[in-house]
């Protein structure tokens, strides 16, 4: 992916009540990211926190939209055109609930498996076959979440401490395959992310 632009978007909702929630793991999933490969702090642009990346020639625009999550493909669509990058040059990273918290898996296209975020990225792109990078949070009726717990709250909430040291644990290797797709495209990415259980 050499001496072209690319996007790496990560999915979450403003505000500092969502920032710990289950669903924003793709924001601290590229909060770690940039602390480790970014020089400086991002800045806004078209309602998101932005910064540009070099990496291996390749040049990465992180955003992070600051509109809620049903909302997130409005900025990130306006990054892909103006920069004029195609679905296949797309990277982002969000939570999952049909993974187990910390499980990563690098996958391309698909549904949205009613994630908000995705829905709302297909409409505004116009295309499903960007790369989905997702972290696991797990859901309700799975471990010690009880089955009844609501979906839209259940997403809302916090993790455990134990869930949140499994989670935390997993963003190095986070970080290092997002630079890895970057660096050696996507299969590379893929052999070193979905070996992780």
């Amino acid at each position: 992916m050499e001496h072209q632009d690319c996007l790496l978007v990560g999915l979450g909702n403003p505000g500092e009540q969502y920032r710990h929630t289950r669903h924003n793991v793709g924001f601290q999933a590229l909060e770690h990211f940039l602390d480790r490969f970014a020089r400086g702090g991002c800045s806004e642009k078209w309602q998101a926190q932005y910064i540009a990346l070099n990496l291996s020639g390749c040049r990465v625009h992180v955003v992070m939209p600051m509109t809620y999550m049903n909302l997130s493909g409005r900025a990130a669509a306006q990054f892909a055109r103006f920069f004029k990058i195609p679905a296949e040059r797309i990277l982002v990273v969000h939570d999952d609930l049909d993974m187990h918290p910390g499980r990563i898996k690098l996958v391309k296209g698909g549904g949205s498996g009613g994630h908000n975020g995705i829905k709302s990225l297909v409409e505004c792109l116009g295309a499903a076959e960007f790369y989905r990078l997702k972290i696991g949070i797990g859901r309700p009726g799975k471990g010690e979440v009880h089955p009844e717990f609501p979906v839209e709250r259940y997403v809302l909430s916090e993790f455990s401490t134990v869930e949140k040291d499994i989670v935390n644990a997993r963003f190095p290797a986070v970080g290092d395959g997002i630079r890895l797709f970057f660096e050696q495209g996507a299969e590379r990415a893929m052999g070193a992310l979905n070996i992780l259980k």
